[in-house]
């Protein structure tokens, strides 16, 4: 009903910067939240950023000053521009979304995640 695809992962250097983005398809009448979230082997999944329909963002600690979420309401897009990026960055990125179907129902989803790997 609803896909999430992310791209733009990779392998970067410490000091680098990668632009991760999310795309939203399906029976979408909009897009309430869409958030970052990531995950490093043997760790818990965690909180990287959030921005609700509105515009305002909230930033785990470790990525404030350095990442930036935005996104396109227009597109169904989200972003997640990550600058200074450290080693302890590296973990699979996962894009979620709360949506307001076609049908009003609110559902949350997940996209398949995108490795990001620094290298220090």
């Amino acid at each position: 009903q609803v896909q999430l695809v992310e791209s733009g992962g990779g392998l970067v250097q410490a000091g680098g910067s990668l632009r991760l983005s999310c795309a939203a398809s399906g029976s979408i009448f909009s897009i309430y939240t869409m958030g970052w979230y990531r995950q490093a082997p043997g760790k818990q999944r965690e909180l990287v950023a959030v921005i609700i329909s509105g515009g305002t963002t909230t930033y785990a600690d470790s990525v404030k000053g350095r990442f930036t979420i935005s996104r396109d309401n227009a597109e169904k897009t989200g972003y997640l521009q990550m600058n200074s990026l450290k080693p302890e960055d590296t973990a699979v990125y996962y894009c979620s979304a709360e949506v307001v179907l076609t049908t009003r129902a609110r559902t949350l989803h997940w996209g398949q995640g995108t490795q990001v790997t620094v290298s220090s």
